[in-house]
């Protein structure tokens, strides 16, 4: 065994900037012996034969993997891509290169601590060390002013005492240069989607933006939102956009394979505070990281609870398991414009607004009454941003199991339209068939009368759906 030589297993951690795992590595050990699996459990399928993996989500994360590489060449070293169960085939790369310790980046939720746990397990078998490193969250969980099966239920509470008592760290160094011993060409596996058993998504070109996966294009974003188009300024103000690239700032699909570090966005806050503006938009963005962090410490309180029916305020069971209607909401065809366009933008790109989803799963689980599991589900498959904790701990707080202190988390569609679409943009945007109704008509095209229908090409029950169910009104 060699005692100089360590692996580095990649996870939810894909960059080389702020990386506490390979820091400690590079600095600790001679030669570092980088490495990622694609576990092949993450692409079977789930409830509803819903792939967990989705072809975006995939493409996203592939092309992640292959910036990371590009990365780590650049250093002098290189990625070892593996697919399999990664606690069966990180070991034997140790045992194979007499590696005496394996570094990784620990996680929460059941699924991925039942692999830590297992690689652990046989990593010790074979006399081989490991070591695990925090870092998925803005505030560090040894950083936290109470112990984490504290933390409090109700988010303003978190974050106040958060923002009391605890510290942001500093960011690790990225490492000038990392040494590996050669690796086999044959070993390290060239992963396409179909190796995955997924097809290759068509790009949209109606999204906001070209989401290309990696820590490059996750600096680049920044660089670009932050310092050439001056954009945090106007943060909060524009956030609850609907249509374009720079209403937000798009982060979280490379927060979520850890493609740039929250450490690494706070301090880069703070940095455009000094040197350009500091107001409640550059603090929102900040108020954004905790809400992140906040779901996750929640997980790991909560364990299991977070995916069971009955959620953490065990509220008895008062849902149906329509699958037609399910699917009619899956595939935005309910007959509400502004379901339907969210739907079809999330199904056609792998991302959706915040306002969006927050609209989309109240209706399911509010107005269609149907097991708020099954939306979450969707998500994690079609999501490009699919952030266990995020994705669950938001569906429990919209069904009302989660930490929402307040009893009903409903929104009303047409309301939220008139607020967010007023004029109808974002529905002809996505809903082709319905883009020559004018003004707000669009978010209600059930109520006009069949010439006016007619005169705007529109057929209900024949190009674009009746209402699947009557929706509330609204005073305007």
């Amino acid at each position: 065994m060699n005692k100089n030589r360590v692996v580095v297993w990649f996870r939810n951690d894909l960059r080389v900037h702020d990386n506490a795992s390979l820091f400690s590595a590079v600095t600790k050990y001679e030669e570092v012996i980088p490495v990622y699996c694609f576990d092949e459990r993450q692409f079977t399928t789930t409830r509803l034969d819903l792939p967990k993996t989705g072809p975006h989500r995939a493409r996203f994360l592939w092309e992640s993997i292959n910036n990371l590489k590009e990365k780590l060449r650049g250093l002098g070293s290189n990625l070892l891509v593996l697919i399999g169960k990664p606690e069966e085939l990180v070991v034997d790369i140790a045992i194979k290169y007499e590696a005496s310790a394996i570094f990784f980046s620990e996680e929460v939720t059941e699924e991925e601590k039942k692999v830590e746990e297992a690689l652990e397990h046989h990593a010790w078998s074979k006399g081989i060390k490991t070591e695990a490193f925090w870092q998925s969250t803005l505030f560090h969980l040894q950083d936290l002013p109470f112990p984490v099966n504290q933390t409090p239920e109700v988010f303003t509470q978190f974050r106040k005492e958060c923002e009391k008592f605890s510290r942001i760290q500093k960011v690790f160094a990225t490492p000038k240069q990392i040494n590996s011993p050669s690796f086999q060409e044959e070993e390290s596996v060239e992963i396409d989607l179909k190796m995955l058993g997924l097809k290759e998504p068509e790009i949209s070109p109606n999204g906001v933006l070209r989401f290309e996966g990696g820590e490059s294009a996750a600096l680049g974003r920044l660089q670009t939102y932050f310092w050439e188009q001056d954009l945090l300024k106007v943060y909060k103000e524009t956030r609850n956009g609907l249509l374009g690239a720079d209403y937000s700032s798009k982060f979280s699909p490379w927060l979520t394979l850890g493609c740039i570090s929250p450490k690494y966005i706070y301090w880069e806050v703070l940095r455009y505070e000094k040197e350009r503006k500091k107001n409640q938009s550059t603090y929102w963005l900040i108020f954004e990281l905790i809400w992140r962090d906040y779901f996750r410490f929640i997980c790991k309180k909560h364990g299991n609870k977070v995916f069971q029916l009955k959620g953490l305020k065990n509220v008895a069971e008062k849902w149906n398991r329509n699958e037609s209607m399910f699917w009619k909401w899956a595939e935005g065809q309910t007959g509400i414009p502004f379901v339907d366009a969210n739907m079809r933008e999330l199904n056609q790109t792998g991302f959706m607004s915040n306002r969006g989803r927050q609209n989309v799963a109240s209706f399911l689980v509010n107005d269609l009454g149907i097991d708020w599991r099954w939306g979450a589900s969707y998500f994690e498959s079609v999501l490009i941003d699919y952030d266990v904790c995020s994705n669950w701990g938001n569906w429990m707080y919209v069904a009302g199991v989660g930490n929402d202190p307040r009893e009903n988390r409903y929104f009303n569609i047409l309301k939220q339209a008139q607020n967010y679409d007023k004029k109808g943009d974002y529905i002809r945007h996505w809903i082709p068939e319905l883009a020559d109704i004018k003004g707000f008509d669009i978010h209600q095209p059930h109520t006009l009368s069949p010439s006016v229908l007619r005169s705007c090409n529109v057929s209900l029950g024949g190009n674009y759906p009746h209402p699947i169910v009557k929706m509330k009104a609204f005073s305007y």
